[in-house]
């Protein structure tokens, strides 16, 4: 196995919170595979090639990350990619149970690939895709919440004014 690790999500849009963790996770990691799930059984706003294409524009400014799709189980994919490790965000103490059972799980379907948790930043800690979504399609502001590239993209499926700051 490499030293190189995976960070696997839905990415609906990516989050500042997701950036945090790229960028720790790429400063801990020579390669960072950024593994965006094709098979979810959450209704995804964006397509997987939109949430790709979003994925890859936002960490351009990490040469050592690269974004794909995946389908089918994580430690599977992680094998076929020779990786030994699993990259896992933990928001608050909710995502804990589940996160902490998924690994669990994982553990014993592949004992040679380990789970890391990172927290994001406290500033970034109640930040999730959903609720940017939510706060986007109600017409709020999302720009203090997403990369530009996740900004442009909402812009282009609500229209301009649905995600920008008020004037006024």
């Amino acid at each position: 196995m490499n030293r190189a690790a995976i960070y696997a999500g839905t990415f609906d849009p990516i989050t500042v919170g997701h950036m945090d963790l790229i960028e720790r996770a790429a400063r801990i990691f020579p390669r960072l595979i950024l593994a965006v799930a094709t098979s979810t059984p959450k209704q995804t706003y964006f397509s997987v090639g939109e949430r790709v294409e979003i994925a890859r524009a936002s960490v351009t400014p990490f040469p050592n990350v690269e974004v794909e799709a995946f389908e089918g189980l994580l430690v599977e994919y992680a094998r076929r990619k020779g990786v030994a490790v699993i990259i896992r965000g933990l928001r608050a103490f909710s995502d804990f149970e589940f996160e902490f059972q998924m690994a669990l799980t994982n553990r014993k379907m592949a004992p040679d690939i380990e789970t890391i948790f990172l927290m994001p930043k406290e500033d970034f800690s109640y930040i999730s895709s959903h609720t940017v979504r939510e706060i986007a399609v109600l017409g709020g502001d999302v720009t203090p919440f997403v990369p530009p590239a996740s900004l442009e993209a909402l812009r282009r499926r609500l229209g301009t004014a649905a995600v920008s700051r008020p004037r006024g």
